[in-house]
């Protein structure tokens, strides 16, 4: 891969995570202060990422990658997308924001799959090469919480204009990518194989049908930090929320060094109990936090955020990469990826809003009763997994 291929690819990745965290982060905040949404409403619209989560293999499994090239289909979703993400700030009421929202969710997310597909397509050992090119998709969310801080939208439409304007540069950049041509049609892309239905047979060991179930329930305390972090910390008065949530990603960046260190060393049943303790730990941090003495537990609770994702989330993807083998580890990944950010994202965006609203109190919050509920849900996990996730630890060289 040479240079000018590298920098547009990491051009390419930079772009696409900074729209994400541009609109993401801030849109319960946006929907508040704007539209007067209630807690429910505001996880209404986090769904729809889940949603489109679980769609997106069907239109990149069974259309894009068999009729069309992954860049250019990649640039007119983007710029469609740039035009509902525009649309979304001239919208007055919530509901019809929720429909703005998930039809670019629906555009959105196929474009993730799209963008590694560009990527791994140009690499020559993407085992070494990707990892440089993906980090450069969390440099452009950090970039864009920070800018969000820096300019003072936070609060404000400005956040959809900026990724309005990212997104439709980014479509326009699509069209110069390298090329990545259809594979056409073929055996492998049904319905189910879409959906990953080749990994339903590591259902039958029955460990990884433990994790598994744990890794849908464990997306219902993220949803409530993805979803009313930011509006908590808003509520606050916490200054500049929205960049300093950005040393989330920081941490995740960080963190995501030492799994491959652990993974063999510790076992992965112990770097699981980690992550979930780390969830545990940053709710209880939110839940004492304050902007006056206390304010360390809200740094806390967000920094937090590389050890709640990374050995959870990316020690699972390890995990079932390493159970599945060689033969069905794409259609394992997509079935995990279905089931976490797809069905348990779903289900955590609407229950996290009906709790938001259960402890409203006039125009603010009880967060102490708020932030109590995923850490208990994460501790009822956490206590599932201890009791009932046996295997043995197995040492690789």
């Amino acid at each position: 891969m040479n240079t000018k291929t590298g920098s547009l690819l990491a051009s390419m990745m930079f772009l696409e995570y900074f729209i994400w965290g541009a609109w993401y982060v801030t849109m319960g905040t946006y929907m508040g202060e704007h539209l007067k949404a209630q807690g429910v409403e505001i996880g209404a619209a986090y769904s729809a990422l889940a949603i489109a989560t679980m769609i997106s293999p069907f239109f990149v499994g069974m259309i894009a990658d068999r009729f069309f090239a992954a860049q250019k289909i990649m640039g007119v979703l983007h710029l469609v997308g740039a035009v509902l993400l525009y649309l979304a700030t001239q919208i007055t009421d919530s509901s019809t924001f929720y429909w703005i929202i998930l039809g670019y969710s629906l555009l959105y997310m196929p474009t993730i799959a799209l963008s590694n597909s560009v990527a791994f397509s140009q690499m020559t050992d993407p085992g070494k090469q990707f990892p440089w090119i993906r980090v450069f998709g969390t440099l452009g969310w950090i970039v864009a919480g920070i800018l969000i801080g820096k300019l003072g939208i936070e609060k404000t439409a400005s956040t959809f204009h900026m990724a309005a304007a990212v997104s439709l540069l980014l479509g326009l950049l699509s069209f110069v990518l390298p090329n990545t041509p259809p594979k056409g049609a073929s055996a492998g892309s049904s319905a189910s194989a879409a959906l990953g239905s080749d990994a339903f047979v590591l259902f039958k060991e029955k460990p990884y049908l433990i994790f598994f179930i744990a890794a849908i329930l464990v997306c219902i305390p993220l949803s409530f930090y993805y979803g009313f972090a930011n509006p908590f910390l808003n509520e606050l008065n916490f200054e500049n929320a929205a960049g300093k949530m950005t040393l989330g990603q920081v941490s995740e960046a960080v963190f995501i060094l030492a799994i491959p260190f652990l993974f063999n060393r510790i076992g992965v049943k112990n770097m699981l109990l980690m992550g979930m303790t780390a969830w545990i730990l940053r709710y209880l941090c939110f839940a004492y936090g304050d902007t006056g003495a206390n304010a360390w537990m809200l740094y806390g609770g967000i920094i937090l955020h590389g050890i709640c994702y990374d050995f959870f989330f990316v020690t699972g993807y390890m995990y079932t990469e390493k159970k599945a083998g060689a033969k069905i580890k794409n259609a394992a990944q997509g079935l995990f990826t279905f089931a976490t950010y797809g069905v348990g994202m779903f289900i955590g965006t609407w229950f996290s809003g009906y709790i938001v609203d259960m402890y409203k109190t006039g125009e603010t919050h009880n967060w102490l009763n708020i932030w109590y509920v995923p850490a208990y849900i994460a501790a009822g996990v956490l206590v599932y997994f201890l009791l009932f996730f046996k295997e043995k630890k197995t040492n690789t060289p």
